[in-house]
């Protein structure tokens, strides 16, 4: 049987009839909305950018975050214009997006005990359009734009996305405003309960099995290791993926997922395999959860930015650096794989070495490169609380990270990276 499962708090993440849906059709043919979530230049980070498409790198404005702003919410003792206590949280309707967007309330509540956080969840392209691959939708945001779209009304104030479903150019007025630690980034492997006393590995498969997974990353890399198996679309929850590996009809010896989704839902006693680095870089901001605000919404920014982890939020900004300048995305087979280097030094801080892959969808043509740099200059520690550095400080590590990616990108385009993902776009 495939796994149940487990159920929400009873009651939250309610559905609810926005404004934005009201609206939806008359705000698109009057001013273009949807155009604007696509092509806007406004940069994905924590901070406000200003992109430059000739160097592909933005120039950035912190906003002014720090520890006092944070005691002045939480210890003021009278209500200001700007105060707020309630802060409605926006998700998808998905059991894991609801469960995660849970979990960041649950943080929430435990760093600002006087102020609520109701959620309110809706359904996104990527959640309706199931039967065809993601891939060949032919269309950015997918799980993104619905949730976009009630920001920008105001029918929510902050949004719980998983990292790696957010485009690296995000709609006008929007930004990531924290990124919370890290789960395991890594790729995984299940069988179907009644194989997994026969099979642990991919490679022990018979030749012609066929394996379920709807990313080209995946494909593109698994084709390279394991040229024996055969790789079919797979689409849905992952209670609905669960139950069609257990259904032999299918036709699924396997199928690959995300660890952290597995994880977050309590399944990692039915994980078989991990892939490591050997055979599998994982997505962009993989295992990460992001929070998305308004621009202008500095109330809110400041409270959610006490969930930063530094090195989680610098190994994302570095990944998705890459990504930008190399003009990639979900349908394109980009992998990455974020490491910290200790320093030979005592008094030096770690430095950060990132990974990428990017190849053809049949995994033939590819290129693999890194690039390290130092991130943290003296008086800084690599444990520090993001949200209690300087301004300074923030702005100095957070461009340091995006150089390691924008390093990478100018490495790999070198080596005939461009080439590749020129090839693949011209096939879409």
């Amino acid at each position: 049987m495939p796994p149940v499962m487990p159920q929400s708090k009873k009651n939250s993440g309610l559905p609810v009839t926005l404004n934005h849906q009201k609206q939806e059709t008359k705000r698109l043919l009057a001013d273009n909305f949807a155009d604007r979530l696509l092509e806007s230049t406004n940069a994905p980070s924590i901070v406000n950018t200003n992109f430059s498409p000739d160097n592909k790198k933005p120039s950035i404005h912190l906003p002014s975050n720090s520890l006092s702003s944070f005691q002045s919410i939480n210890d003021s003792g009278s209500q200001t214009p700007t105060d707020k206590n309630s802060f409605t949280v926006g998700s998808r309707k998905s059991n894991l997006a609801v469960v995660q967007s849970e979990m960041v309330i649950q943080y929430l509540t435990e760093a600002f005990p006087k102020k609520s956080f109701p959620l309110v969840t809706m359904s996104t392209t990527g959640d309706r359009v199931l039967d065809v691959a993601l891939s060949k939708i032919g269309e950015k945001a997918l799980f993104t734009k619905e949730l976009e779209y009630a920001l920008e009304d105001k029918s929510v104030d902050l949004v719980v996305h998983s990292l790696k479903d957010l485009p690296t150019v995000l709609p006008e007025g929007m930004e990531i405003s924290s990124i919370l630690k890290r789960e395991d980034p890594r790729d995984v492997v299940i069988f179907p309960s009644y194989s997994r006393s026969k099979y642990s590995n991919l490679s022990d498969l018979p030749d012609g099995s066929q394996i379920g997974t709807s990313s080209v990353r995946r494909i593109a890399q698994l084709s390279k290791a394991f040229p024996h198996l055969k790789f079919l679309d797979i689409r849905g929850n992952l209670n609905t993926r669960f139950k069609k590996l257990e259904d032999p009809e299918s036709g699924y010896s396997a199928i690959i997922l995300a660890a952290a989704g597995v994880k977050r839902l309590g399944f990692s006693n039915i994980i078989s395999q991990y892939l490591d680095d050997t055979c599998m870089y994982y997505a962009v901001g993989q295992g990460a959860l992001a929070i998305e605000t308004r621009s202008d919404d500095e109330h809110t920014k400041n409270v959610v930015l006490k969930l930063a982890h530094t090195k989680t939020l610098l190994e994302c900004v570095a990944e998705r650096g890459l990504m930008r300048f190399l003009e990639g995305g979900c349908s394109i087979p980009i992998g990455v794989w974020s490491t910290w280097i200790p320093s030979e030094s005592p008094d030096d801080q770690p430095s950060l070495l990132l990974r990428g892959v990017v190849s053809s969808i049949d995994g033939e043509d590819r290129i693999k490169a890194q690039y390290s740099a130092q991130i943290f200059p003296q008086g800084i520690s690599i444990d520090s609380q993001f949200s209690d550095l300087s301004p300074e400080s923030q702005k100095l590590i957070y461009n340091n990270a995006e150089n390691v990616g924008y390093k990478l990108g100018e490495i790999m385009n070198e080596m005939g990276a461009s080439r590749i993902l020129s090839n693949i776009n011209n096939k879409h």
